[in-house]
């Protein structure tokens, strides 16, 4: 984000950006995962698994947390977190894979996942820790699917429209771990199973955070589907073998394998939304909450959120517009970006220029879509003077838009988020000022 001494928006970005980094610490894991981690069973050990964009840190916090009870020795495991985001560990492994489309590592890590948990016994407990990203990471397809066609799906889901809980729904029912079937691994063995999540999907539904590996799946193989149909997508022959045959249904909550098991969510983008509320109060904005499970296409919701900014200034409110959830995109075109980057570009068409009114949208996890890599924005900053800027540069946003080209866009102004990976992952932030 390069700025100069006469930018004129120095201090609102620095503000945003500040906001921005308070509701990614209230969800880091070194912040809210400690007080979640059980006592080690008296007569036996803790395994350790879990995927996710935030298991480097899940990692790290849990390593920390039995060290400080001098308790270290009697864990054991690994991690599986996306390319990038990998940490140093002392005790426990952690793997690296690919998001948002599944590559050989997530698919291994999955198949070791299991074969891991076939170690433990009666006395033993196996502690997941489970975060945004776990759909890819842990990617390994039912019998009859190749990773390729797994890969194939994923990206035609991805370009469709569809919602994360959609595309859950199709992953949970063509994978050898997701929709409950980790929880029956685990209790084949006897030992106990507990879940530690960090949320990044709208509602917190368990079942659709990393695709619900260990609590029962109210979906089933008709409505996974349905989706595809709705979407008008045409898998490869051995997704539609799988999606047709019973054998691939997941498990239901009369399931015994969920009998000794345990699931809490440590951090959900409602309690990161909240902690920016809160600081935005004592500067003197009137937080509102628009809610942490926003659906919907994001150029869209980025336009009605601009009608409800320019209702409140015209009000002579001063507020902060606040809201999470997970926006999609459809593409149609050539260009790179991602949801909040279109969200920011729709909420800035639709301002027009209006002065008093500036604003961030970014994934928590500090990648928002483009590339899949981890250098890609977190996402994008609209000020007033958004639109002349690009006017003064013959940039032409409507049409960049138009082209999915929104990295592009805000790359020119200056305007892009880059922090990196964050660690943590809640979904979206999306933060509007208004002054009056």
């Amino acid at each position: 984000m390069p700025t100069s001494v006469t930018d004129p928006n120095t201090t609102a970005r620095a503000l945003l950006t500040s906001l921005f980094q308070i509701a990614v610490d209230r969800a880091h894991p070194r912040v809210c995962l400690a007080a979640h981690l059980p006592s080690v069973p008296a007569q036996g050990r803790i395994l350790v698994i879990g995927a996710g964009k935030a298991n480097a840190a899940m990692a790290v916090a849990t390593e920390q947390a039995y060290a400080q009870r001098g308790q270290l020795d009697a864990i054991s495991g690994f991690v599986t977190t996306r390319h990038g985001f990998h940490l140093k560990t002392e005790h426990l492994g952690v793997i690296s894979a690919a998001h948002p489309v599944p590559d050989p590592n997530g698919a291994l890590a999955a198949r070791w996942s299991l074969e891991a948990v076939t170690t433990a016994g009666p006395d033993d407990l196996v502690l997941v820790l489970l975060s945004g990203g776990a759909s890819s990471l842990w990617s390994s397809p039912v019998d009859g699917v190749s990773l390729a066609d797994k890969k194939q799906l994923t990206r035609q889901l991805l370009a469709s429209g569809a919602t994360i809980s959609e595309i859950n729904t199709v992953r949970r029912h063509i994978s050898r771990i997701k929709g409950g079937r980790l929880a029956r691994a685990v209790a084949r063995t006897g030992a106990s199973l507990l879940t530690l999540a960090i949320s990044d999907v709208p509602g917190d539904h368990p079942a659709a955070i990393g695709s619900g590996p260990t609590v029962p799946d109210p979906s089933t193989l008709a409505d996974a589907r349905a989706i595809l149909e709705r979407f008008k997508i045409a898998p490869p022959a051995s997704i539609v073998r799988a999606l047709a045959d019973p054998a691939n249904e997941t498990a239901k909550v009369s399931d015994a394998a969920f009998q000794r098991a345990d699931y809490r969510i440590v951090a959900a983008p409602q309690a990161s939304l909240e902690a920016v509320a809160a600081h935005v109060a004592t500067l003197g904005y009137t937080p509102r909450l628009l809610g942490d499970a926003l659906e919907g296409e994001a150029r869209a919701v980025g336009a009605e959120h601009a009608r409800l900014a320019l209702a409140a200034k015209q009000r002579g409110e001063r507020i902060a517009i606040l809201s999470g959830g997970e926006l999609t995109v459809t593409i149609a075109g050539t260009g790179a970006g991602g949801p909040n980057q279109e969200y920011a570009m729709g909420l800035a068409l639709a301002l027009d220029g209006a002065t008093g009114i500036a604003a961030l949208a970014c994934d928590t996890d500090g990648i928002d879509g483009g590339g899949g890599n981890a250098d890609d924005p977190a996402g994008a900053l609209v000020f007033p003077d958004t639109l002349a800027r690009a006017r003064s540069r013959h940039i032409d946003a409507l049409k960049m838009l138009s082209n999915n080209d929104s990295t592009a866009f805000f790359r020119a102004l200056g305007d892009l988020v880059d922090c990196g990976p964050t660690q943590t992952n809640v979904n979206d932030c999306r933060i509007i000022l208004v002054e009056p």
